[in-house]
């Protein structure tokens, strides 16, 4: 729906050639901020409701009152890989994790998995690269969110959260029972998600502007071209040239193809993959809002290890 709107908006009312960089840019803005904005709105209201009617601090007691033994980075590295988001637009789904009380490493676990697995990098991963390839980047992109997440955990990190992200946790909120409080309460909760949405909608605009510039006006042969063969710093600075990136895995699976293609080792190329959709610079804009630039910088660093350790790992496997 969005997509098809932002292509007649574009390239039918406003005339802009597809394959002009201006259009290409204008076209991703377009859709990208709809979508970010759809997204944030429905699940900031679905979690508002389940702040408001479900006791979320049992839920949040019974996930940190036992040894889960990884279980928990697991549950959440999975649920991230059966979502098919961009970095950005899981941003909506983590704001609700944390303000619903759930761990902050499981929240990352999540966020770091969303965006590097799903359904769709699956299949196209499976037709370009085989089954063995497909299996190994699959797990892989499941353990670095349980990594991360983990590692992130153990940080303790929540005071380098914004006030407003994790709310009022202490209150245990039960259902209702009169029928016009009920009532009330949806009103509160549809108002809460209006202005979440109004005081993101400046960084969401910001973020993904940057992300539709790259996306419209850096050719991809700009990395490609720069990317190295079979040199020790080829990872790392793969991963380097990655962040300004911004794209899902399914837009970045056949940059990935021609790097292999053209003789770039498949980690350095992966490595190089999984920093683009895992991070980029418009994800950076979003968190700000959530976030402290110390926690941005704490997580962008985890995250950044973890792949460019996984390059040299694919590297010496594949």
């Amino acid at each position: 729906m969005f997509q098809s709107f932002a292509d007649w908006l574009v390239y039918e009312l406003l005339k802009i050639p597809q394959e002009m960089p201006l259009g290409r840019a204008l076209n991703f803005f377009i859709y990208d901020t709809l979508k970010i904005l759809f997204l944030l709105f429905i699940i900031t209201l679905a979690m508002g409701f389940v702040n408001r009617w479900i006791p979320t601090a049992r839920i949040r007691a019974f996930l940190t009152s036992r040894n889960w033994y990884g279980l928990d980075y697991l549950i959440a590295a999975l649920f991230g890989a059966l979502t098919p988001f961009c970095s950005c637009s899981s941003i909506p789904l983590f704001i609700g994790f944390v303000r619903g009380g759930i761990p902050l490493g499981i929240t990352f676990a999540f966020l770091i998995t969303s965006p590097l697995v799903n359904e769709v990098s699956i299949a196209l991963f499976a037709a370009s690269f085989g089954l063995k390839v497909t299996v190994v980047y699959v797990l892989s992109g499941v353990l670095l969110g349980m990594a991360g997440g983990f590692i992130l955990g153990k940080l303790r990190l929540e005071k380098y959260l914004q006030s407003w992200v994790l709310g009022d946790q202490t209150q245990d909120k039960q259902p209702c029972a009169c029928k016009g409080a009920k009532f009330a309460g949806v009103k509160t909760v549809v108002k809460d998600a209006l202005n979440l949405v109004a005081g993101l909608f400046p960084y969401i605009v910001v973020g993904i502007g940057i992300g539709a510039a790259i996306h419209g006006f850096v050719p991809a042969n700009f990395f490609a071209g720069h990317l190295g063969r079979e040199k020790l710093w080829a990872v790392p600075f793969a991963v380097v040239l990655a962040v300004p990136m911004y794209a899902n895995a399914a837009g970045v699976i056949p940059i990935v193809e021609a790097l292999v293609t053209k003789g770039i080792p498949i980690g350095t190329a992966l490595a190089f993959m999984m920093a683009v959709v895992g991070l980029s610079l418009p994800e950076a804009i979003l968190l700000k809002k959530i976030m402290t630039w110390r926690l941005i910088g704490i997580f962008f660093a985890t995250v950044t290890v973890l792949i460019i350790l996984s390059g040299y790992l694919f590297n010496a496997i594949l």
